[in-house]
């Protein structure tokens, strides 16, 4: 996997990378990823693909990062992982 660019988030962590054809971008919110990817046909540029990540993208980004921190936590605590 080839490391292409970081997008600037102040909230997270966010990577660009080139695999297998694909653009793959990483975002990452302490313990949680989200990964996505996009055949490299389907954009122009990278430029293109950043404009996809846009305030409304970001904002269920933050909501699956909040139900992925929900879930995880509370599945520790079911299981007396966690107390």
């Amino acid at each position: 996997m080839r490391y292409i660019k970081d997008i600037a988030n102040s909230e997270f962590k966010i990577g660009v990378y080139q695999w297998n054809n694909k653009y793959i971008v990483k975002i990452e919110s302490g313990l949680f990823e989200q990964t996505y990817k996009i055949d490299d046909y389907e954009v122009q540029n990278i430029e293109e693909l950043e404009t996809c990540i846009d305030t409304v993208f970001m904002d269920s980004v933050r909501d699956k990062f909040e139900g992925m921190q929900r879930d995880f936590f509370g599945s520790l605590k079911r299981n007396n992982v966690l107390f």
